[in-house]
């Protein structure tokens, strides 16, 4: 879930730095209007033109309620577009910890958090505070902000600026719009001062507590190519400077909020596909402009994107809001009628999106669409009734809904730990011990061992259970992907919890129960993600266009947020100035997508890749197996966790050299040419990738057995 619209005010206080120039361009100021910007040449091979790059929040494919229609069943107008003119993927995952932020930066950057920088979920913490205590910081922020400690939000792993995801196509002369997507607009108001200088008209306007700033300045932007008119001074460009970008960035402008943004794509009022007025509703208010992330619904997000595409912009990257939840924010469960609502809304979003489409000249014969989900969920909540009810034709209802908030600070008292700690709330909270303790220190390891064993009950499913199923410290993090390169916010450890549970320190406790909060009740959040559980981490992502074979719905090709971009950039023929931690997926592609290397050495290289994804992925079988030694580590004694520490060491160490070998290859024929391809070399890599694979497999199973 992104940050939404009842945290507006918050928003305002957010502690930011940001490195950003405050000097504005200067060109032309006539905004392009033609549907693919003048000097835009993708030099795809297979005749891509445009990009849509579409990221729902929480929308399932797979049913939570086996009578239910999924949320992509309820939706024919997409789902018959993903399979019908290109591939679905269902066997497709999340990184960890499996939330908005990670999952979006993941799938836009090609990166796992380890290099993009936010591993931990939509917030984390950092050790700032002379008094060794933590400080949380949102992982929702303009790509070049920096925290608290001077290190930037998004850093690569030697604590640069990421590679921002707009700069290949601006290269190449395409302008990119953002609709709501993460860290590539501005995310609050308390940035704008920041961008635009404290003396500008634009931080004037939110200083002064002006309704109108949420939605003037948030949530939308152009990255424009270099001189392209509608980035011009007269349009509110600025400079889009990105210090760290590889091979530098001079000259290239950017505009920001939907109060710039807007003339350049529509003539009047923006509208949604529905013919509304895009506006922000928070508090009784109606203002033309950027909705809230909240309520970037299909209708909406789908509006801008149609504008933008038809108005210079012929690269775009957009959110869709979940579906489960209304603008309030109270959840629904499969088949609730609400829900069921929404769903044909969105149905009939995509309907009107296509056809519109269509009638631009836009279609999967030139455009590339790239349409997935961040994550899946669990859903919190007893049973439906009636029983049988299927949403469609019967509505279903729940008595009981909603996740199960847990009070870990006085789960730890009870037990008989006082040890001072902060929590990242989540269903997986990251904990930061005060004082950042060395992770083999006493304190640290009675911490865990007192964690593992906490039991709650749980109102749901009417049981006393064990509340965590896993955890990792910063040896078995690494492995992970989880560990930066800002050593100020790795946390002590990290705890997977049954997935019903919200783990917090701050809630309060029922009178008449010690050990769990008050019961769930409609309104609090049902859907729970940001854990490692398959349920949650299987998602879905659909691709539809030039050089995308049409395969229907595939649960044989294993994938993840990492593998999106490199394939993206194959069949839009850019490149990157980095190594991607994904592989292009060359089994989806057309025989005139592929690199002649790849061509001559399909099957060796799609084997490798898999293997690749094997020993990589933080949720591929390796991961699992070391999060399991981790866990295993952490609950043992002393000697134990010594041993088993060492050995996730050394695993990290063999994929670390292994992985690098392998996607140095694989770029290579995927972007250079075909340099490195060696027979040999390839079969040696499959085999030592076994070899790991096996294992780590063996070395959990002897423990756990």
């Amino acid at each position: 879930m992104r940050v939404g619209s009842a945290l507006k005010s918050t928003l305002l206080m957010v502690p930011l730095v940001l490195a950003f120039p405050t000097s504005q361009a200067s060109a032309a100021t006539s905004p392009a209007t033609s549907s693919t910007a003048s000097g835009c040449q993708l030099p795809s091979k297979t005749g891509a033109r445009h990009v849509v790059f579409v990221q729902f929040d929480n929308v399932h494919l797979r049913r939570d309620n086996p009578n239910v229609p999924s949320d992509l069943e309820q939706m024919p107008n997409l789902l018959n577009f993903l399979q019908g003119q290109g591939v679905l993927l269902d066997n497709h995952h999340t990184p960890l910890v499996s939330h908005t932020a990670d999952d979006i930066l993941t799938a836009t950057t090609g990166l796992y958090g380890d290099r993009q920088g936010n591993p931990i979920a939509n917030s984390y913490r950092e050790y700032v505070k002379p008094d060794g205590s933590s400080t949380s910081m949102s992982s929702f922020q303009y790509w070049t902000n920096k925290t608290l400690d001077g290190s930037y939000n998004l850093l690569d792993q030697s604590g640069l600026n990421t590679p921002a995801p707009w700069v290949p196509y601006t290269r190449a002369g395409c302008n990119v719009g953002s609709v709501g997507m993460a860290n590539t607009a501005i995310e609050s108001p308390a940035e704008v001062a920041q961008i635009y200088g404290p003396n500008s008209p634009e931080a004037l306007e939110v200083s002064s507590h002006s309704p109108n700033a949420y939605a003037d300045f948030v949530g939308v932007g152009i990255h424009c190519a270099k001189g392209a008119a509608a980035c011009a001074a007269g349009n509110h460009g600025i400079a889009d400077r990105l210090p760290n970008e590889p091979g530098g960035y001079a000259g290239y402008n950017t505009v920001l909020g939907h109060k710039y943004v807007a003339p350049l794509i529509s003539s009047g009022p923006l509208k949604d596909l529905d013919g509304n007025v895009i506006a922000d509703r928070f508090g009784g208010r109606t203002i033309p402009g950027f909705p809230g992330f909240d309520g970037l619904t299909a209708s909406a997000s789908l509006g801008y994107t149609a504008a933008m595409l038809e108005h210079g912009v012929p690269i775009t990257y957009s959110y869709v809001a979940l579906a489960h939840a209304d603008a309030s924010g109270n959840h629904a469960g499969p088949g609730q009628a609400d829900y069921v609502a929404r769903l044909k809304a969105y149905d009939g979003a995509w309907g009107k999106f296509f056809a519109r489409l269509k009638g631009d000249g836009i279609t999967r014969d030139n455009t590339l669409f790239v349409v997935g989900a961040d994550e899946n969920d669990h859903f919190a909540g007893g049973p439906s009734t009636p029983a049988n009810c299927d949403g469609v034709h019967t509505p279903c209802n729940y008595s009981a809904i909603g996740e199960v908030h847990v009070n870990l600070a006085q789960l730890m008292q009870q037990a008989g730990n006082n040890t001072p700690f902060q929590v990242n709330p989540d269903s997986a909270p990251a904990i930061y011990l005060n004082g950042q303790p060395a992770r083999d220190a006493a304190v640290a390891r009675q911490f865990e061992q007192t964690l593992a064993r906490l039991t709650v009950s749980n109102p749901l499913r009417a049981r006393d259970e064990r509340l965590f199923d896993a955890m990792a410290d910063p040896v078995g993090l690494r492995f992970l992907h989880m560990v930066t390169a800002d050593p100020r916010r790795t946390p002590t450890l990290v705890a997977f919890a049954k997935p019903d549970y919200w783990v917090t320190t701050a809630a309060a406790v029922c009178p008449g129960g010690p050990v769990v909060e008050c019961p769930p009740s409609f309104g609090t959040d049902a859907w729970i993600h940001g854990d490692y559980q398959e349920q949650i981490t299987r998602t879905w992502f659909g691709l539809v266009g030039p050089g995308v074979q049409r395969l229907g719905r595939n649960g044989s090709i294993w994938s993840d947020h990492t593998d999106l971009r490199p394939t993206m950039m194959l069949l839009t023929g850019l490149k990157d100035d980095y190594a991607h931690q994904g592989r292009a997926l060359f089994e989806i592609m057309t025989e005139q997508a592929l690199p002649t290397a790849v061509r001559d050495h399909l099957q060796e290289l799609v084997a490798l890749g898999r293997l690749y994804k094997a020993i990589e992925a933080p949720v591929g079988p390796l991961g699992l197996a070391v999060l399991r030694i981790s866990t295993l580590a952490l609950v043992g004694d002393d000697n134990r966790y010594a041993r088993l520490e060492q050995a996730i060491a050394g695993l990290t160490s063999e994929r670390n050299t292994l992985g690098s070998a392998i996607i140095t290859l694989l770029e290579s024929v995927t972007f250079g040419g075909g340099h490195g391809w060696a027979e040999a070399n390839t079969n040696s890599l499959k085999r030592q990738s076994s070899e790991l694979l096996g294992s780590g497999r063996r070395t959990a199973d002897q423990i756990g057995s």
